[in-house]
This record gives C-alpha cells, sequence and structure tokens, in this order.
C-alpha cells in the first residue's frame, strides 16, 4: 500500500513531539494546564503562553525510555527565555543524571526557533549555554538527536545547540545558520545580504545547501514516518563523532579557500566534497593556503592579554586569535584571546568579532590543551573576553559559522568535563554568539566593573527592528526586566558572574591593576578546581536565587514530574 506523506513541519510541537514517541507513551512534562509562564513579558506588554512555547514529553521509542523537546515556533518566533530554556536545559540533564546512574534514555530536540528571545535577553543567553553544555556532557553517554523540520528554521544561539547534536536531520524546507538575514542586512547592509531575496536566503541557508556542504548529518522528506524512521536509525548507529568535536577536519578546510572572489552556493559545496573524497583518500595536499594580512588593532582584549601574558612566543595561526602559556602563580596557565585584525581576509571579521576562523582557531587551542594534559594536571584557560559580537557576512553564513562557534563551545565544555579550570575575562564586549562561543562555557565568570564592559545578546538597532520596537522603548523595557540591559551590573544581578571585579583601569592597567586581576583569576581557578565541573554554580549564587528564580522553580518542577 503506498504511503500517503502526512507533513511533519506542519504539525504544532506538541504533536511533533507526539508522533517521534511509541504510541500511547506521550506524557507532557510542565504542560500548559501547571501554568508556568514567563513573569517578563506581561509587564513589556506581550501576552505569554502556559507552556512558554517549549513542550517537554516523556514516553518511549522503540520501547526505550525517551525524552522529546520540541519547540513551538509559533510563539515569539520560538524564541529561548527563562521558563523555555530552564524547560529545555533542565529536561537535558536529568536525562544525564539518568545515563550517569545507568538508565538508558534517548533524547531527541526539534528545532523551530529564531534563538534567544530578545524580549528576555540575557536570560535566553544564559540558558543556551546550559543547553549547549548539557548536550556536550549527554552525548558522552548516548547520541543527542536534533531535528530541523521547517518554518521558522533554527538560528540564532539555538543553531550554535543544533550544531552541538551527535546527528542533525534537516527538511528541504528547514533553515540554518547563526544571523538570520534580516540582521545581517542591518549589520553589514542590503550589499552583503538582501533578505527580501528568496533564492539567496535557501541557496545559503537551506537543507539541501547545509546537507550539500556537510553541515548536517541526514536530509529527510517532510514525512512524519520517514523522519520518525530516521530517527530510530540515528539511536541505532553507534556514538559518531560529532560534527563539533571535528577540528582536525574542519579547521583546515577554511584554510584552502580563496577568498578573493565571492563564493557561490554550488561552489562551495563542490569545494567541501572534494575535500573530504581528498581527505578520506589520504592524499591530501592543500593546493591554496589562505593567508590573512596581519593589521593590528587596539582593543581592550589585546591589552589585558599582553599585561597577562607579558611575552612574545604567541601562538598566531591566525592573528585574530592569540594564545600563549605563561606562569600564575606556580603553574602554568593557557590565555586565548580574540583581537581585531584590519587584514582579515574575513572583511566582516576585521574588528575582534567571533567568525569561521575564530571559532574553529579556538577550539584548536583549547583542545591542543586538554590532549596534551590527558595524562598529567589540567592546566587552567582562561578565556579573556572582548568580543563586540560574532561576524554578520555572506560567506560566514555559507560557510556554517553557527558549527564554527559550536567547535568553540564543545571544546571549551569538553575541557571543562576533563577537569580543566576555565575562566572567563569579561574586559569588554560580550554579545551574542561570540560571548557563547568565547566564555559562556567557563566554571567562573570574571568581570571588570566598568560601564563599557556590556553583555547582551543583539545590538540596540538588530534589537529594535526584530522586536519592532524603538530603542528608546528598548531602553525603557529594561527598567523592567533587567535581563534586557546592556551594563555589566545588570547582568551580574543574574548571578551568573563569579565576581564583578571593581577598581580596576581598564583600558590602561598599572601594575596594581595587573596583580588584582592575577590574584582574582588564581582565586577563580581554585574554586574551579572544588566545584562541580557542570554549570549548576550559576543557580546557586544568592544572586541568582532572586535573578533567575524562574530557572530554578522550572527545574525543580521538571524533577518533580521526571519519573
Amino acid at each position: 500500500m503506498m504511503h500517503l506523506r502526512d507533513s511533519f513541519a506542519e504539525l504544532n510541537a506538541r504533536d511533533r513531539a507526539r508522533a517521534l514517541l511509541d504510541r500511547g507513551t506521550f506524557r507532557e512534562l510542565i504542560g500548559p494546564f501547571d501554568g508556568i509562564e514567563s513573569p517578563h513579558l506581561a509587564p513589556q506588554g506581550i501576552v505569554p503562553q502556559s507552556d512558554d512555547g517549549v513542550v517537554v514529553a516523556r514516553g518511549k521509542i522503540r520501547g526505550k525510555q525517551a525524552v522529546v523537546i520540541s519547540i513551538e515556533g509559533v510563539f515569539q518566533g520560538g524564541g529561548i527565555g527563562e521558563v523555555s530554556g530552564a524547560k529545555i536545559a533542565g529536561a537535558l540533564e536529568l536525562a544525564l543524571r539518568d545515563r550517569e546512574r545507568g538508565v538508558d534514555i534517548r533524547p531527541v530536540i526539534i528545532f523551530d526557533t529564531g534563538g534567544v528571545r530578545l524580549q528576555e535577553a540575557n536570560y535566553g543567553l544564559l540558558a543556551i549555554a546550559e543547553i549547549g553544555a548539557a548536550i556536550v556532557a549527554l552525548r558522552q553517554y548516548v547520541p543527542v538527536i536534533g531535528i530541523i523540520p521547517g518554518k521558522v528554521g533554527c538560528f540564532g544561539g539555538m543553531s550554535i545547540a543544533a550544531g552541538l547534536c551527535s546527528t542533525l536531520m534537516i527538511t528541504k524546507e528547514g533553515r540554518i545558520g547563526l544571523n538570520g538575514p534580516e540582521v545581517i542586512e542591518q549589520e553589514a547592509g542590503i550589499e552583503e545580504f538582501d533578505s527580501n531575496d528568496r533564492r539567496l536566503i535557501w541557496g545559503t541557508i537551506g537543507g539541501t545547501q547545509r546537507f550539500s556542504a556537510g553541515l548536517v548529518d541526514k536530509l529527510v522528506d517532510d514525512d512524519t514516518l520517514a523522519i520518525k524512521e530516521a530517527v530510530h536509525r540515528a539511536f541505532d548507529d553507534e556514538i559518531n563523532i560529532p560534527r563539533s568535536s571535528k577540528v582536525d577536519m574542519y579547521h583546515p578546510f577554511f584554510q584552502t579557500i580563496d577568498l578573493s572572489k565571492t563564493i557561490k552556493p554550488h561552489e562551495f559545496c563542490a569545494l567541501w566534497e572534494d575535500y573530504v573524497s581528498r581527505k578520506n583518500s589520504d592524499i591530501l595536499g592543500l593546493s591554496h593556503l589562505a593567508i590573512n594580512k596581519e593589521g593590528e588593532g587596539k582593543s581592550r582584549g589585546r591589552t589585558w592579554f599582553d599585561a597577562l601574558v607579558g611575552i612574545s612566543s604567541i601562538n598566531r595561526e591566525i592573528p585574530s586569535v592569540l594564545c600563549a602559556d605563561a606562569m600564575l602563580g606556580k603553574e602554568k596557565v593557557r590565555y586565548i584571546a580574540v583581537v581585531p585584525n584590519h587584514g582579515h581576509r574575513f572583511y566582516r571579521a576585521r574588528c575582534g568579532e567571533v567568525g569561521i576562523e575564530e571559532g574553529w582557531t579556538i577550539a584548536k587551542y583549547v583542545r591542543d590543551a586538554v590532549e596534551a594534559d590527558r595524562y598529567g594536571k589540567k592546566r587552567p584557560i582562561v578565556a579573556i573576553v572582548d568580543v563586540p559580537s560574532q561576524a554578520y557576512g555572506y560567506h560566514e553564513e555559507l560557510f556554517g559559522l553557527h558549527q564554527a562557534c559550536a567547535a568553540a563551545v564543545d571544546a571549551y565544555a569538553t575541557a571543562r568535563l576533563a577537569g580543566h579550570p576555565v575562566i572567563a575575562l569579561i574586559v569588554g564586549k560580550a554579545i551574542s554568539g561570540a560571548f557563547l562561543a568565547h566564555g559562556l562555557q567557563a566554571n567562573c565568570i570574571l568581570a571588570l566593573d566598568d560601564k563599557e564592559v556590556n553583555i547582551h545578546v543583539m545590538s540596540k538597532r538588530s534589537a529594535a527592528r526584530i522586536t519592532r520596537r524603538t530603542i528608546e522603548e528598548l531602553e525603557e523595557a529594561t527598567r523592567k526586566v533587567p535581563a534586557m540591559a546592556y551594563d555589566v551590573r545588570s547582568f551580574a544581578m543574574l548571578g551568573a558572574l563569579h565576581e564583578l571585579i571593581e577598581g580596576v583601569n581598564a583600558d590602561s592597567p598599572g601594575e596594581k591593576d595587573i596583580a588584582k586581576i592575577r590574584y582574582k583569576l588564581e582565586e577563580a581557578i581554585q574554586t574551579a578546581r572544588t566545584s562541580p565541573r557542570n554549570l549548576s554554580n550559576r543557580l546557586a549564587s544568592e544572586q541568582a536565587q532572586k535573578g533567575r528564580n524562574a530557572s530554578i522553580f522550572v527545574r525543580r518542577k521538571l524533577e518533580e514530574q521526571w519519573n
């Protein structure tokens, strides 16, 4: 009998979760009748939803215990806020706990999301960091399957989370990219990316192109039965090496690409296929090694790297990522900073943004330390953070900027789980996907108490365009929701900072300033060594008990309903 196609993409989030689970086993956790909704939307005049746009369902997949997390793209564009983010992260954390106890459970995430919900800003940013941390930890025990069915697609920080999955599948109707077309146009201009050019959009970030370019694992039909069978096969497969961990595969590839002309989508796919075929034949020769010209630019990241490292033997595979080992007290520490390079061949990454090369290079430097210390003492890794944003550009999205950022997230999380104290020192800007990639996976986050230290998910101009508000209206909203503010003191109210350091000259540090930061780093390293290797400490602080009480409450309710 011929099978009649039943669109998976057209289902709502609840029915998608139900469709993947064995018949009669669907059980929703923190469902609509629990009445747990975002406390941050109503004060802004936005009608909340009683499940906050995320469905968490327990049940069975082929007779095995499972948890399916399904994001509802119809509500607020699938944006991740405090409650919805806590539901996703909390469910993955409980699945990890079960696996650590020997309980067999299968996790699936259905992505239909624009990323962070801008009306909750830093709540979503923190939640996505915790989602990424849980995926990396859980993957050690069981494949984490991601599905992008279509409609909204998968954008923003959640594209980084998708890039961490063991197996990622997408339909032809699906899209995935770090920066949405409208945001790229806002930040870089219509000449860089025309958000009304549908052919350009689908050719750059559409499901077929992403599969051809090696940025997703499976291209599946938009058919409920076909997707369900693909999920079954993915769990039957042996645990594979996730794409975000294949630094030795991807890092050299981007050094072979000549950017002297615009690369078309089909040309990029051909370059990838040729590279893979030569790599698999073990006769790889780099016919073109792309070189960045060095054009040094000043930044706080460079200032503090120089101040703390104080040596000239710096690793510089690319000029925009500095890496060096230096003594701090009686032990060796690896410092990593992203800095401006005005000669960068990726011109959208010339002012200290995290781009394609930055993400993969950070991942390489971190993994080099993990490998070198595999059988010895785990050296601390300090991420010096001054990143104005991720790079907004056509080539960045075509080449998979979300995957490059996922590689950095994966590397830092892997180092932390292996016992390396990972410390983030925020000395300047810490914005959006750049901060997710470089800093937010740290055991401890330190920040200078300075008016130029800003933490957020997007520039004010782009946030205003996406939310259809004026900048003045956004600034008014920050008085009601501190997580929407840019200043570091507002961020500190959320409880994620290990310490806010006062009395330091951020731009021109003297000997006393440097000595103070060295002392604070040593303290943070000792704290990291005696604390859990996950990110649970961020919800244990006194500030978090107030500033993220909804995150804590949601996790508690999830645990009560889990079994």
